[in-house]
């Protein structure tokens, strides 16, 4: 029996930051799940990453996108058994000013600007958009592979952080090249899912 639709219960409240510009210019930190923490790209072996042909496909993917998008550039990066970590750069062009950086602060600081009627899909060249290219990118190719054709392979939302500065941008680089030796650790293992 299906459940009727209840707004309460079924509400889907947005993790973004309200009122900020994901196509400013900038660096965004990215963490990209699977679906349902699934193990699809490979393992973890002596505290290094190890590809499947399924992590493989999702890291050539993921180097295509400065390639596609010349305003997008990528920082450090790491493809896990079940996630994707990344730091993505969007470049300033003229369709892209940089915000004045006192706004931009207070925007990143200060979230309690009036709500804006969200626009339908991710603004083009945004982190939204950016991100959605590379998953459905992805998917195509994974869905080639007998063993994942027509399977869900990512969670719908993903996870990000706005870089703030060079203090920031060396801890999440230093959490993403470490992040292969901490699995045991990780959230994202489903060994460690609390019941």
């Amino acid at each position: 029996m299906k459940s009727k639709f209840d707004p309460q219960k079924h509400h889907r409240r947005s993790i973004r930051l309200k009122s900020y510009d994901y196509s400013w210019t900038g660096a965004y930190y990215v963490t990209i799940v699977t679906w349902r923490r699934g193990i699809l790209f490979g393992k973890i072996v002596n505290g290094e990453m190890i590809l499947n042909k399924a992590g493989k496909i999702v890291l050539a993917e993921l180097l295509e996108l400065p390639k596609r998008l010349r305003y997008v550039e990528l920082g450090a990066y790491v493809i896990m058994p079940n996630h994707v970590h990344v730091i993505i750069f969007i470049k300033c062009d003229a369709s892209h000013p940089l915000p004045n950086q006192f706004i931009r602060n207070a925007l990143l600081h200060n979230n309690t600007a009036e709500s804006i009627s969200p626009p339908r899909g991710p603004k083009p060249k945004s982190l939204g958009a950016i991100v959605g290219q590379f998953k459905s990118n992805a998917t195509s190719r994974l869905w080639k592979m007998p063993s994942l054709r027509d399977s869900p392979i990512w969670q719908r939302n993903y996870y990000e952080h706005v870089i703030r500065d060079e203090i920031d941008l060396k801890n999440k680089t230093d959490y993403i090249e470490a992040n292969p030796s901490l699995w045991d650790e990780d959230d994202e293992n489903p060994a460690n899912a609390k019941p």
